[in-house]
């Protein structure tokens, strides 16, 4: 066991204690600060200090007792991996990305160090990222699915993670998802207000319950175009889904459950390929995010067309198409890639946000 004495600098000052000893000692981690002030081992001023947020001021003084075991280097839970990120925005701490299909948030077990995670180290560095998620998930806000594609939040600072997970936690946070689903979808728009739960047989799978063990979730739809059926399938139907809650597998879980299911998804969906428009990978694209940035209070809305293979799925159909409804006529074309529509919808989300 070290005894270090250090001095609070202007840098420092106003501060949260963790964050300072994280940056101000080398190779200690934002976890391991957090349990060196919860277990006395800080001092502030000749007292012991046992809350982690406390705020600095320039001329303090501090105290810690250091065991070598917790000082390591920071980059080492998460190793750095060179993967491209498609950084759409990067003001201050607030970052949002489009996700590539196949691209898992954060390791688990197959996933070691190809990871969103492995990613942001890479390009941040792991001190330069919020680690209110843990170790394992430095500058993770929120998940989406390995083969969900599109827009998401991730967070450069603690103070960016929390402000940008309570957005979700109240719901301003305004997501939407283009999603085509198997069938013809006969209401304009709908609503899915169904708890979600682990199925006991599988653990892989997420199943639609109304029991104890079930976590609220609610997705609202609005119908944006519907497909004649074919002589192997039902049709189609091409959705904006809006999510209110975030629980796993939400939309394809929910799709299921009403009898939609998601075109080729593997987990929910059915195995036809014919039916599944010879995808690999559920239709499920992350498009429009809009929300007010915590740190500056500027308005924000970002719109992300769907990628090649998605794309060319939709087009396959487009001869079989029932005709798009008004909303469709307007954000079809978006999806789609056309320049003037994107920034039209970009425009819309600029607004009040909508329900």
């Amino acid at each position: 066991m070290a005894m270090r004495e250090l001095v609070v600098d202007e840098l420092g000052s106003g501060e949260r204690l963790d964050v300072w000893l994280a940056r101000e000692v080398e190779g200690l981690s934002r976890t391991a600060a957090q349990r060196l002030v919860g277990s006395g081992a800080v001092l502030l001023n000749g007292a012991a200090c046992e809350s982690k947020s406390c705020r600095l001021e320039v001329g303090d003084r501090v105290l810690v007792a250091l065991d070598e075991r917790e000082v390591r280097d920071a980059d080492s839970v998460i190793a750095p991996s060179a993967i491209p990120l498609d950084v759409r925005y990067e003001e201050g701490g607030v970052v949002v990305i489009s996700k590539q299909a196949g691209l898992v948030c954060h390791p688990s077990p197959g996933h070691e160090d190809d990871t969103l995670a492995n990613a942001l180290v890479a390009r941040y560095g792991s001190v330069h990222l919020g680690r209110l998620q843990g170790e394992e998930r430095p500058g993770i806000v929120h998940r989406l699915d390995r083969d969900t594609t599109g827009l998401m939040l991730c967070a450069r600072t603690d103070e960016a993670q929390g402000a940008l997970q309570d957005l979700i936690r109240l719901r301003e946070l305004d997501r939407r998802y283009a999603v085509l689903v198997q069938g013809y979808v006969a209401p304009e728009t709908g609503l899915i207000d169904v708890g979600i739960a682990r199925s006991r047989r599988d653990r892989q799978r997420m199943v639609a319950s109304d029991g104890g063990r079930a976590r609220e979730a609610i997705t609202t739809f609005t119908t944006l175009e519907r497909f004649d059926a074919g002589v192997r399938d039902d049709g189609y139907s091409l959705l904006e889904c809006h999510l209110y809650t975030g629980r796993t597998h939400q939309i394809r879980v929910h799709m299921a459950h009403i009898n939609h299911p998601v075109v080729g998804d593997p987990v929910y969906g059915q195995g036809d390929a014919r039916k599944n428009l010879s995808l690999t990978r559920q239709f499920l694209h992350s498009w429009r995010l809009s929300f007010e940035n915590p740190e500056t209070g500027e308005r924000l809305s970002f719109v992300d067309a769907l990628p090649e293979d998605l794309s060319q799925a939709l087009r396959s159909i487009e001869d079989r198409s029932l005709g798009r409804t008004q909303r469709g006529a307007r954000l079809v074309p978006a999806l789609l890639g056309d320049a003037e529509a994107l920034e039209e919808v970009v425009v819309l989300g600029m607004g009040d946000k909508e329900r």
